[in-house]
């Protein structure tokens, strides 16, 4: 029986034509019926730039960062031998992006919402690219499949919190089953949008830098696939950075449980968000190289065969520590209530947490987040300490809170390394502590020695 296979392709794997037509190959012969794509390499970054100059510099310099975004999608059209319909579709695509530079150059105010719009059109592009270098390979492989464009904002339904929408899951599956419900014929392959969605007002929004991937997995739950494909440029998920640790092992199969701790905690190969749909459905992910597509890769499951004792290691850097201290939190009840309310009124996410009797230390993933206001209403209930420069090391596995003298071994390896905060117990699956930047690459080499080289 077929499978209904989602299949994401990152940036690098939509690079130039050569890379889009090298992932449509990968796509044919994995059987996909859902291509979800992220836009060329580079083209968010310039688009955010394009935002950023029109809003506060001259207008010529904004056009040269639109010529650059249109002579880069214009090669790949001429090398793709992009048909008429999709050139003018392509050009359409221009003709908006170039509107709203022009508007936010006008009003000199790049709003949230604009960002997202012209943010949007990167994906929106690379989509209209790679549904011709799809339709060439199905040609090329004498398939009786057609490429269609389709676009996931008809489908992916968010909040208005623009920048980092939420994507709302009920109304995804119903639109997904009224309009893709066709998907099972197995007939079309249809080419679409990551990191994109819609307002029920019909305004364009973004799930937040990193989004393509967790954008796939609500697609590939939207229309009740049987499996999701992650691919990028390195082939599936190692034991930890193979450019820190050039010994790095890949990983043939990891749980979910494992997978989400250490996308959360670092791992750069997948979005932290990623899972969670796949979670729900149960849905196996597979995380492939595009330019390797021979090469093993790593499977993502619920129940897996093996569960070592330390799977892999991650590092988060540019951490920051702050601690929090008053008498007045000894034996009292509702003080962590407080702190947890001020940062959930700025919408800002703690990572790790420790607490003493009069103390509790919470680590941040970027310094930004830390405003003038929030500092305040901090200092209000009580004495506030902020340490930077500091790294998250994680290491992640199997029954780490029940397993005897680990901990001895951990810090036996980083004996002559200062450790500034430990996080342990609420999962058996992660152990963690923050050391100073400076020291977090030696201090991951040699636990990557001790746990996994050994």
């Amino acid at each position: 029986m077929a499978k209904l296979i989602v299949s994401k392709f990152g940036g690098t794997s939509m690079g130039d034509a050569e890379c889009m037509l090298r992932s449509s190959e990968v796509a044919f012969r994995q059987g996909s019926s859902v291509v979800v794509v992220s836009a060329t390499s580079g083209t968010t970054n310039d688009l955010i730039a394009l935002g950023k100059t029109a809003e506060t510099q001259t207008w010529e310099e904004a056009e040269k960062i639109l010529a650059k975004i249109k002579t880069r999608h214009q090669k790949i059209a001429a090398d793709l031998k992009l048909s008429d319909d999709s050139n003018k579709k392509l050009n359409s695509l221009f003709e908006e992006m170039e509107s709203l530079a022009k508007g936010v150059h006008l009003l000199k105010d790049c709003s949230v919402k604009a960002m997202d719009a012209l943010m949007s059109l990167g994906e929106r592009m690379s989509s209209v690219l790679c549904t011709q270098a799809m339709a060439t390979v199905l040609q090329k492989q004498g398939s009786n499949k057609s490429a269609k464009l389709f676009d996931v904002r008809d489908i992916l339904r968010t909040d208005d919190s623009f920048g980092k929408a939420k994507p709302q899951t009920k109304e995804i599956a119903e639109l997904a089953s009224k309009q893709l419900g066709f998907l099972r014929d197995y007939k079309t392959v249809i080419v679409t949008q990551g990191y994109i969605g819609r307002t029920e007002e019909g305004m364009t929004t973004t799930l937040g830098r990193g989004g393509s991937d967790y954008s796939a997995a609500i697609v590939a739950e939207g229309v009740g696939a049987d499996v999701l494909e992650i691919w990028t440029d390195v082939a599936g998920i190692a034991t930890t950075d193979p450019r820190i640790c050039p010994k790095a092992k890949p990983i043939d199969e990891i749980s979910f449980k494992e997978a989400s701790e250490l996308a959360t905690f670092g791992a750069k190969v997948l979005h932290p968000a990623t899972l969670l749909p796949a979670i729900r459905k149960n849905i196996p992910v597979f995380v492939g190289s595009s330019f390797d597509a021979e090469a093993k890769g790593t499977w993502i499951r619920k129940d897996v065969d093996d569960y070592p004792l330390i799977r892999a290691m991650a590092m988060r850097k540019k951490q920051i520590l702050v601690t929090l201290s008053t008498p007045e939190m000894l034996h009292a009840h509702g003080f962590l209530f407080q702190i947890f309310k001020i940062f959930n009124d700025h919408k800002v996410s703690i990572d790790a947490i420790t607490t003493s009797e009069i103390s509790v230390s919470v680590t941040l993933d970027d310094s930004t987040l830390l405003n003038k206001k929030l500092i305040q209403d901090l200092s209000e209930i009580a004495d506030v300490q902020v340490e930077d420069n500091l790294t998250l090391i994680s290491l992640i596995g199997n029954n780490i809170n029940h397993t005897p003298g680990l901990g001895k071994q951990i810090f036996e390896t980083i004996a002559d390394i200062n450790v500034r905060m430990i996080c342990l117990g609420a999962s058996k699956h992660n152990f963690c502590f923050l050391v100073s930047e400076d020291k977090s690459t030696e201090a991951i080499q040699r636990l990557h020695q001790k746990f996994v080289e050994a």
